[in-house]
């Protein structure tokens, strides 16, 4: 999965990292609630992805 992020998507992994450690160096409840919205809008935008490229389709 990461070869097929490339350069740019391997720099806003570590920044989306770096990102929840620093709220979570402050607040470790918010960082943990910011950490699921994160993974469940990441969720949301491969399913529709996936249902966009199935209707024509390329998967």
């Amino acid at each position: 999965m990461l070869r097929n992020l490339g350069a740019l998507g391997l720099v806003g992994i570590v920044l989306l990292l770096a990102g929840i450690a620093l709220i979570a160096y402050a607040n470790l409840l918010v960082a943990a609630g910011l950490a699921l919205v994160l993974a469940g809008l990441g969720l949301v935008v491969k399913s529709m992805i996936s249902g966009l490229l199935q209707n024509f389709g390329m998967f």
